[in-house]
């Protein structure tokens, strides 16, 4: 029988087997993405013969962002992300604080009745938030009631307001803030400190593993939106970045060089925002807990 320490080293000799190849299986996609954007025209006609490109074409990328305004693109999509993220935290916030740290009158019930929309898919509730979105009281020649208009349709706001509160959110805040000793709120008060000071005092300069966490991830899904601001948005001049990659999909042509270049470009910032955030994404995900 094998002892004790060889069992453990063929555990981890397994372990770190099946990490390497989950890890391949996840890259190869990616891979497969990074090469077709440097192969040229003439390679792509002939079909997906190689995975490797025969020469490096550094300029399509240069191509595929000089084919249309990208600019405004980006620029739509940085408006739509940045108030998306930055609404998400103060709500979401203060929404997981309440639930931890307060106490009312069927904090519990209303709590799991937020829960509940976690489970809804986007695709369930995307008709009822349009129409009300359509049927926006006092914007785009709406009256009062809502009618005679087309409220917020084809306005960043409409495709913002659906994005900002999510129940995930609240979820992330309340487990993280549920965990601290109770002993914080009671000398904040001793201090004079309401609960709206101790919140701003305590609460947020200690949550910033937490505020990372959802700004990254709410960054990432606010980033990739697709059929949402799809709905929403009708002038060509208000696309996001994800519907103008649709411009390279022809009626029987699709550019996949140039496509799989502007895809690399568009997930650059993204990228760049988690290996900035890495440390408290990391920390956030570990110190949340699922504590009630």
């Amino acid at each position: 029988m094998l002892n004790y320490r060889k069992r453990q080293t063929i555990v981890n000799l397994a372990t770190k087997l099946i990490i390497i190849i989950a890890a391949v299986v996840v890259a190869c996609p990616f891979l497969i993405m990074l090469f077709t954007a440097f192969k040229s025209d003439a390679e792509i006609a002939r079909g997906m013969v190689s995975i490797l490109p025969e020469q490096l074409m550094w300029s399509n990328f240069i191509s595929a962002m000089q084919l249309t305004d990208w600019p405004q693109y980006f620029l739509n999509t940085i408006i739509i992300t940045l108030f998306s993220v930055l609404c998400s935290l103060v709500i979401n916030s203060l929404a997981g604080y309440a639930f931890a740290r307060l106490r009312f009158r069927f904090k519990t019930i209303l709590f799991y009745c937020a829960m509940i929309g976690m489970m809804l898919p986007m695709q369930v509730i995307m008709l009822p938030i349009f129409l009300q979105i359509k049927e926006f009281p006092l914007f785009g020649g709406n009256d009062i009631f809502g009618k005679g208009g087309i409220g917020l349709i084809n306005q960043y706001a409409g495709v913002i307001l659906p994005l900002i509160a999510h129940p995930f959110g609240v979820f992330l805040f309340r487990n993280f803030y549920i965990g601290f000793p109770k002993e914080l709120d009671e000398a904040a008060k001793i201090d004079g400190c309401s609960s709206l000071q101790t919140y701003l005092r305590l609460y947020i300069p200690m949550g910033k593993p937490i505020f990372a966490t959802l700004c990254l991830l709410k960054t990432v899904d606010s980033w990739n939106q697709y059929t949402w601001p799809l709905l929403v948005f009708n002038d060509p001049a208000k696309r996001t970045v994800q519907l103008a990659l649709n411009l390279f999909k022809g009626e029987t042509i699709v550019q996949w060089n140039y496509l799989m270049a502007a895809t690399i470009i568009i997930i650059l910032p993204v990228l760049a925002l988690f290996v900035f955030l890495q440390k408290y994404f990391v920390q956030g995900t570990i110190t949340t807990g699922m504590k009630d």
